[in-house]
């Protein structure tokens, strides 16, 4: 088994199919840098189709077993159920996923389950138009979102939804969000981090997961949430169970680090492998597919790189933060999350 210098297997490769999006979320691509004059990536910078796929395949041959399709947002990538369909005939997959906002879900939904795609996270942080227009920077309504989530559950996609807190914006509506979606899907709520330079990262800003648990109970205790078992070894949320039998999942990456057990990896819009998503660099992979390697090749390269990973950015962000050291990291608009 492939492992990383801490033990870690390769498990879950999550694959950038464009930079660009249709929402401007102050946490991942703010409005006041990813603007109408922003240079996104041209079409021929991407990795096409037939090298996503070659790539999935070479990580599966070392140990992959799910994809999740990322962006910005995904589903702005032109016929990407061809790319579902073409990821779902490989050998070895058991799961591919994919992270939205919905917006697009109520159109694509049914042909991106026919192509065979298993589940969707969908994200919406507030229920509160006002709220949720300002952490979306374009003043979407939240209905669209909630649109698109009954269209994937009709099309009868699984179904996650991320809400991403900050202190002294959304905190406060948590609890409606869940009372409103629980019964639909199961919510994870993920703590603010400070990923890509640009989203104004504080740590004055991070509700741990404790207290958003205290906020999703009645009482304000959180007393009426027990933690279960992981599902997996790796898996990122903590599990919680209300005493009715609602699950939620809380992903600490701040306040309870789970560099640990991370097995994932990431490829760029352009083909960059990160292994990392806080990373600053990492390793071009399309190059050496335009440049004519063979199979082989490009598994060593993988293997190699994978072997000598040792990334736990999460467990030293402490260090980080206070200035000891800085470092840029890739914009999330290129990795997704």
């Amino acid at each position: 088994m492939l492992v990383d210098q801490l033990g870690r297997p390769l498990r879950d490769l999550r694959i950038s199919v464009t930079d660009r999006c249709n929402l401007r979320c102050t946490y991942c691509m703010p409005a006041g840098i990813f603007g109408p004059d922003y240079a996104f990536l041209p079409r021929a910078e991407l990795l096409s189709f037939e090298e996503i796929e070659r790539l999935a395949r070479t990580f599966v041959s070392l140990g992959v077993q799910k994809l999740r399709i990322t962006g910005g947002e995904p589903t702005l990538r032109r016929d990407l159920p061809e790319l579902i369909s073409r990821l779902a005939k490989i050998d070895g997959v058991q799961d591919i996923a994919l992270t939205t906002n919905g917006l697009l879900l109520p159109r694509l939904s049914a042909e991106l389950r026919a192509a065979g795609l298993d589940r969707v996270t969908v994200s919406i942080d507030s229920l509160d138009p006002e709220v949720f227009g300002r952490m979306n920077g374009l003043g979407t309504h939240p209905q669209k979102v909630l649109d698109g989530i009954e269209a994937a559950l009709t099309a009868g996609l699984g179904v996650k939804i991320n809400t991403v807190v900050q202190r002294g914006v959304n905190e406060d509506g948590l609890r409606n969000l869940w009372l409103a979606l629980r019964d639909k899907a199961v919510l994870r709520f993920i703590e603010f981090m400070d990923v890509g330079n640009h989203n104004g990262w504080n740590l004055d800003s991070v509700v741990p997961s404790r207290e958003v648990l205290a906020r999703l109970s009645a009482d304000g205790s959180g007393a009426e949430f027990a933690p279960v078992s992981p599902n997996y070894a790796g898996e990122v949320a903590a599990r919680h169970v209300s005493a009715d039998g609602h699950e939620i999942g809380l992903i600490s990456s701040v306040s309870a680090p789970f560099c640990g057990d991370c097995s994932r990896a990431r490829i760029s819009a352009v083909g960059v492998l990160y292994t990392c998503l806080f990373a600053g660099s990492g390793t071009d992979l399309r190059a050496p597919l335009r440049a004519g390697a063979d199979d082989g090749a490009m598994r060593e390269l993988v293997a190699g790189v994978w072997s000598a990973r040792h990334d736990r950015y999460s467990e030293e962000r402490g260090e980080i933060t206070r200035g000891q050291r800085e470092r840029q990291k890739v914009e999330m608009s290129h990795i997704g999350g």
